[in-house]
């Protein structure tokens, strides 16, 4: 018996993140060494181009390699959650075209919320807390929270504060 192959999705969206990320890195690339020729030229504004020119650049990597982190650790919390089987199930009725019903999302968040201000500490709460977010439409919440459980789970503490 052969194990079953990984859904197509899950690849598909690694291969689409690494392909742009691959993108991204030839086009910083790219801007880098206009910002150098342009700090040769010696001139005033040439240096000053391209000192804000490579500014860009470094921004940018540091914003990759935040997201794949935070990717990483999201995977690695995923992973834990369902060795345990406490992975979240989402079982929240849809419309026929597949949307979630929000009034469902938001009813089934309040639990979610709740157990969070229990106990503030335990990324397992943050990281459900993150999935009723995104449930209930906020996204950028969700993603708060998603950083919060990752801090805890990587052992530095939480902010305390809700998203």
């Amino acid at each position: 018996m052969t194990d079953a192959p990984a859904p197509r999705r899950g690849r598909t969206g690694i291969v689409a993140a690494v392909a742009l990320t691959a993108l991204l890195a030839i086009y910083v690339w790219l801007v880098a060494l206009r910002a150098v020729q342009l700090i040769g030229t010696g001139r005033g504004i040439g240096i000053a181009l391209g000192v804000a020119l490579l500014v860009a650049p470094l921004l940018v990597l540091v914003l990759i390699a935040r997201e794949w982190l935070l990717a990483l650790d999201v995977q690695r919390m995923a992973d834990e959650l369902a060795a345990d089987d406490e992975l979240p199930v989402d079982d929240l009725p849809r419309s026929p075209s597949g949307r979630i019903d929000r009034a469902a999302a938001r009813a089934a968040f309040a639990p979610h919320r709740e157990q969070v201000e229990a106990d503030p500490g335990d990324w397992r709460r943050w990281y459900r807390l993150a999935f009723a977010y995104d449930a209930a439409g906020d996204r950028s919440r969700a993603r708060a929270a998603l950083r919060t459980a990752s801090r805890l789970h990587r052992g530095k503490g939480a902010s305390g504060d809700l998203p």
